[in-house]
């Protein structure tokens, strides 16, 4: 999976109809929809638009046949294996009707490029972990523990030692787990 990194804006022209297409982070169905109306033409024919969360989506066809903008704007998201992300195309129609499969292409395939476009970053799905140490070894496991992708999301200090909010790529978190039991020498929690 993956994720934008900013927002981007693309335009094409498709048979005299002008597709405007704006793609966006967001990490709510409210922020996406603020996008949608921060963005939204009303003087355009159709702003038909789709977003993706980790666990949800929604589309709109905004008047254009059934299946014909929503879904392929959906399906271009998807295409990127893109997530958090909202997408909206805009249509100022040219006199020249484009055909369901028309309007398909036309709107699955603006939103194509402008996703393809845009800078992206892949997502790691990680685990939070916290872990004690006492005040004798913790710059040692301090050291050891904070790699590459390992991130200190918080340290709060004891009378004996110190505990530690880690964020861990969920396929290092085992490894990670056994080089801490041997480093505390089994004197150290880690719970996930």
């Amino acid at each position: 999976m993956f994720k934008l990194l900013a927002p981007i804006s693309f335009e094409e022209t498709i048979k005299k109809s002008l597709f405007i297409c704006h793609a966006a982070p967001v990490t709510t169905a409210d922020e996406a929809l603020a996008f949608f109306q921060q963005h939204h033409q009303p003087d355009a024919t159709h702003n038909c638009w789709a977003f993706k969360l980790e666990n949800s989506y929604r589309f709109n066809d905004d008047g254009e046949p059934g299946g014909t903008a929503g879904r392929p704007i959906l399906q271009a998201i998807e295409g990127h294996e893109l997530v958090n992300t909202a997408v909206l195309v805009i249509r100022y129609f040219g006199g020249i009707k484009l055909g369901t499969g028309g309007l398909v292409r036309a709107y699955g395939g603006t939103a194509a490029k402008c996703l393809h476009q845009a800078e992206k970053e892949k997502i790691i799905p990680s685990t939070q972990v916290v872990c004690t140490a006492e005040f004798s070894d913790m710059a040692m496991i301090k050291a050891r523990l904070l790699q590459d992708g390992i991130t200190l999301i918080a340290e709060d200090f004891n009378d004996t030692g110190v505990a530690w909010t880690l964020s861990i790529p969920k396929e290092r978190v085992s490894d990670l787990e056994q080089l801490y039991i041997n480093l505390t020498r089994g004197k150290g929690t880690w719970i996930i």
